[in-house]
């Protein structure tokens, strides 16, 4: 597949060029530490005060965090170096070397970047998944494991939507900047599952800026408290945002007037 051939190669030279700066691979791992040991302690404060938490106990919490960090390096490693570039390309009128090339600019624009040590996050967050689930005694069957795999899937294909349906307004806007601060603010939130939020806050973390569908389904699944009605909510809404996205993006394509104009 064509897809399958650009990522590879675009991930090879990412890899490569990332590679040069090894010290790069330190600095992250002291970060996606740190960054654990703040949530650890967050997560220990909570449970001070009680046994669990909007009907969470502390190990199902746990495994939240660890798919919130797996989520975050996903989006680190793969969607937000390609949405940011985008946003720059834009802006500068660079973005015709990518519409130049034999293959579709969609795919092109959305896995040119890759940031590998980023991906130091995924470790980190497999990890404490697994340490969650030992702690809590969980035997996972194969239909909870694939659910979660489908989820975390879909989830990842969500937020690209999400992203890129954003930073199209690079077309019409002059500063998107902020978008990538904004995004990272609310994604805080979805370090605890969404549903101990206040209403209005729980219907924007699912439908306005879908952490939900990000962090807490796949957490859902993972913990065997996904129900099936959630499952092809979140499917409807994955192939609903593909179809929006691409809208988006060749609407957008139409007012660029490139470099040249």
């Amino acid at each position: 597949m064509t897809f399958l051939r650009l990522f590879y190669t675009y991930f090879r030279i990412g890899a490569m060029n990332e590679l040069q700066y090894r010290v790069n691979f330190f600095v992250q791992l002291f970060q996606s530490a740190l960054a654990l040991i703040i949530g650890l302690v967050g997560l220990a404060l909570v449970f001070n005060y009680t046994t669990e938490l909007g009907g969470w106990t502390r190990s199902e919490l746990l495994a939240v965090m660890g798919v919130f960090i797996l989520m975050g390096g996903i989006i680190r490693t793969f969607i937000q170096p390609n949405m940011e570039r985008l946003m720059a390309d834009v802006q500068e009128g660079t973005l015709d070397y990518a519409l130049t090339k034999p293959a579709d600019a969609q795919i092109i624009i959305s896995v040119r970047e890759v940031r590998i040590w980023q991906s130091v996050d995924v470790l980190v967050g497999a990890i404490v998944m697994i340490v969650a689930l030992v702690r809590a005694g969980a035997r996972l069957d194969l239909a909870q494991v694939l659910a979660f795999a489908a989820t975390l899937l879909m989830g990842a294909v969500i937020i690209y939507c999400f992203w890129l349906m954003l930073t199209t307004g690079a077309f019409w806007l002059v500063r998107m900047d902020q978008i990538v601060e904004l995004f990272q603010g609310v994604y805080q939130a979805g370090r605890w599952p969404v549903g101990i939020y206040p209403q209005w806050l729980r219907l924007l973390l699912t439908f306005l800026v879908p952490v939900a569908f990000a962090v807490t389904v796949p957490s859902s699944a993972l913990v065997g408290r996904l129900n099936a009605q959630t499952l092809v909510l979140t499917a409807v809404l994955t192939v609903a945002l593909l179809l929006a996205s691409r809208w988006f993006w060749k609407t957008g394509l139409r007012n660029y007037s490139g470099a040249s104009a």
